[in-house]
């Protein structure tokens, strides 16, 4: 099967990528959108430049186009334009399928092409997700917030087992969902098992647009060599 994933440079829309290739499905391209506005209703604002970086990093082909409108029906909209002249069987976007308008709004746009949509996790815990994700050396920067219980220090924020601890136990108390649904929180993967070199920024601004929420501007980046893994 070929199939597209509709790629932020986040933990859910990189897992779904693997997800799609333990499968053996052929991933075509990943179709990344970058807002000019913070206000989107589909597609992640922080960092999604940097997604043609972390695509060569994967050897998988990508496509970036703007979007700079914040209206669901014509945000997915920009994804069937791409996909009528990059055809896929499937359009896979990542999570637990609880992002009920993005997984709506494309699966309506791209319903008369045929293409199936539907999200790599559907029904899966997401809290364990993250800690597979983590458990599998996925080093995610927290890239923007938008939920109460967040604050300016979590922007620019690698997730690590401990810092994970500490989010959980805010959105226990404040009500956000673990995995960022609802635009709790978006991230960017510096680095993952599908990266032949990990992800670096020389500069990370942080902006925030009120007490409850921010974002990052990151550039300069640099890419990291890994150590050789040792053969058994």
């Amino acid at each position: 099967m070929k199939v597209a994933v509709l790629y932020s440079g986040g933990k859910d829309s990189t897992y779904a990528i693997a997800y799609a290739l333990e499968k053996g499905w052929d991933v075509s391209y990943l179709l990344s959108i970058k807002p000019s506005r913070t206000d989107c209703y589909l597609f992640h604002y922080a960092t999604v430049e940097h997604t043609q970086l972390q695509a060569r990093l994967m050897g998988i082909p990508h496509i970036i186009v703007p979007c700079n409108v914040a209206n669901p029906r014509l945000e997915a909209n920009i994804v069937r334009k791409v996909v009528e002249k990059n055809y896929v069987d499937a359009v896979i976007l990542g999570g637990t399928g609880l992002q009920v308008t993005q997984i709506k709004s494309v699966q309506d746009a791209l319903l008369p092409l045929g293409v199936e949509t539907f999200a790599s996790h559907a029904g899966y815990d997401h809290e364990n997700l993250l800690r597979n994700m983590l458990n599998k050396s996925y080093k995610i920067m927290i890239t923007q917030f938008a939920a109460e219980g967040l604050n300016v220090r979590w922007l620019g924020k690698i997730l690590d087992k401990t810092s994970f601890e500490e989010l959980k136990h805010l959105s226990q108390i404040y009500g956000f969902h673990i995995g960022g649904d609802g635009s709790a929180f978006d991230t960017f993967v510096v680095d993952c098992p599908l990266f032949n070199r990990r992800i670096e920024f020389g500069s990370v601004d942080k902006c925030m647009e009120n007490a409850f929420s921010g974002y990052i501007v990151a550039s300069s980046p640099i890419l990291i060599e890994k150590p050789l893994q040792k053969s058994l």
